[in-house]
């Protein structure tokens, strides 16, 4: 049975609790290690991620949570590295790496943010060609261990946030399976883990979670590993439905 949850969110970013409130949440499930794994620092959007100057009180806090409840359960202090941020992640415990932007020309196209955003995208960048953009997408997502150096990678497949609900694409569309299959070909070399996540289920987006099954499958047939996150935003979040999925795994 899987005891840890690795990735996080608090009010160090867009989380709505405590680095303390998520830590007292996890032992009350019951895990043996919680991770906290705040948005890495984009200077190009500061919306939703952890701001500059609080970072290194972001690491001392966790660091202090891991002496206090030590007897309990394992702290731990890392960041979900976005692969558009410059910020270095050498003092924190692991990297989750995610692609949450595309880089189009001088502009940087939320993917996970509004359906609209990404038709626009579509129609301003790539002559109105969706599976171009899933291309272009997925091309990111293939560098992202080599750029961000992870240790796990995050959602990925997160362009399909809203496909249950507002379908932007076909994902059995030939195009589109040859965009992800080469992603995942070049990310299963690199040994690193990817995460079954399910913070597009608990927030109410999905009904499954990220990798989609097909691709989830995939990975598994070609020796991938992969690991239970929850992608909490909240205390409720913390270890969602991973009774459900550990058999994924």
């Amino acid at each position: 049975m899987t005891t840890k949850d690795l990735h996080t969110h608090t009010t160090y970013c867009d989380g709505a609790n405590t680095p303390g409130e998520m830590v007292l949440s996890a032992i009350d499930k019951g895990l043996t290690a919680i991770g906290i794994s705040g948005h890495s620092y984009t200077f190009f959007d500061t919306s939703y991620c952890m701001q500059k100057e609080d970072i290194p009180r972001y690491i001392a806090e966790l660091h202090y949570l891991r002496a206090k409840y030590f007897d309990r359960i394992h702290v731990l202090c890392g960041v979900e590295q976005d692969y558009y941020s410059d910020y270095p992640t050498d003092e924190f415990d692991y990297v989750i790496g995610s692609v949450h932007y595309l880089k189009c020309g001088e502009e940087y196209v939320p993917v996970d943010e509004k359906p609209e955003i990404l038709r626009k995208a579509a129609e301003k960048y790539f002559g109105g060609d969706i599976y171009a953009l899933c291309g272009e997408y997925f091309r990111t997502v293939a560098d992202v261990v080599n750029k961000t150096g992870c240790d796990i990678i995050g959602h990925f497949d997160l362009i399909t946030k809203f496909q249950e609900k507002e379908p932007l694409f076909d994902t059995a569309h030939p195009r589109y399976i040859a965009a992800w299959k080469a992603a995942a070909d070049e990310l299963l070399k690199a040994g690193v883990p990817f995460e079954i996540n399910m913070g597009a289920i608990s927030r109410g987006y999905r009904t499954s979670p990220y990798p989609g099954r097909e691709i989830m499958e995939y990975l598994k047939e070609h020796g991938g590993k992969l690991v239970l996150s929850s992608d909490a935003h909240s205390t409720d979040a913390i270890a969602y439905k991973f009774d459900e999925f550990e058999s994924s795994i």
